[in-house]
């Protein structure tokens, strides 16, 4: 593997159709295309200024970089990528691709990030700002997440969730095969139009929470007091701790809380309309 150490690069594709390269204290500069259409590549205390810097590289592990503002869409359809211990302040980040993993990554504009990436595993990566991360990806494993993103988890598949605290809006919306352990998830209308979504030992925060479900299951979940009309129209099996504020319209299912502050069921319920709802 060919090695550059302390070198700059700027303008318009500068290191294209690069094989076999390892990059250390390497700053590319302003301008296009830096690192494309390359493969078995590895940078590592790299700077990255300019835009599109590393689209279609086949094979990569980028460590301990920086990737400023101007690299706004930096890296897509890169494939087999690993990054650790970075730092990312621009957004539209990590598109169509498969295969990508990040440990200890703090990203500070999250907007449009996460787009259709198909394998992607999440170790310790904090997400702030923008919308729609992770809209459209598959086979997600996720253990240690913080984000303050909004409508996170759009359109996703295949997804096992740890240790995560998310606050947004609209999050795990028309999800399917879905599974969230041990984490905090606080925002409007979670989960909407989900298929078999899984919640187990997590506490949610948030106006009507879980609606539209299809084959929902909550274990051991806990809900603040402001979460009001939950379940509406779902099919649900769920084991409350604590109270919940109030329960509208659940289609099927049973649902069982230490304590319930109002259960909604009127003329608009669909059917089966038979959801089994007791408190302890």
């Amino acid at each position: 593997m060919d090695i550059i150490r302390n070198k700059e690069f700027g303008g318009e594709r500068p290191l294209f159709e690069s094989h076999n390269l390892r990059l250390e204290y390497v700053a590319i500069l302003e301008g296009e295309s830096g690192i494309k259409e390359c493969s078995n590549i590895e940078c590592d205390h790299c700077r990255f200024e300019g835009k599109y810097p590393l689209w279609h590289v086949e094979g990569s592990v980028i460590s301990n970089c920086y990737f400023a503002v101007g690299s706004r869409s930096a890296i897509w359809y890169s494939n087999n990528m690993k990054m650790r211990d970075c730092v990312i302040d621009g957004p539209k980040f990590f598109r169509e691709m498969k295969n990508l993993e990040l440990t200890n990554v703090k990203i500070n504009d999250a907007d449009e990030t996460f787009w259709n990436v198909d394998g992607l595993i999440i170790n310790n990566v904090e997400l702030h700002d923008g919308t729609y991360p992770f809209m459209g990806c598959t086979n997600i494993k996720v253990d240690g997440l913080i984000s303050d993103s909004k409508y996170v988890f759009q359109y996703c598949k295949n997804v096992e969730v740890r240790n995560a605290k998310i606050v947004t809006k609209d999050s795990f919306w028309e999800v399917e095969n879905v599974t969230i352990y041990d984490s905090v998830i606080d925002g409007e209308y979670l989960g909407w139009h989900s298929k078999n979504l899984r919640l187990v030992n997590c506490h949610i925060g948030g106006e009507q929470p879980l609606c539209y479900a299809e084959n929902l299951i909550l274990e051991n979940c806990t809900f603040d007091k402001e979460c009001d009309r939950a379940f509406e129209y779902s099919t649900v099996q769920a084991d409350i701790r604590g109270s919940i504020k109030s329960i509208k319209n659940p289609a099927s299912g049973k649902i069982v809380a230490d304590e319930i502050g109002e259960i909604i069921i009127d003329k608009n319920i669909k059917g089966p309309a038979d959801c089994i709802i007791l408190t302890r």
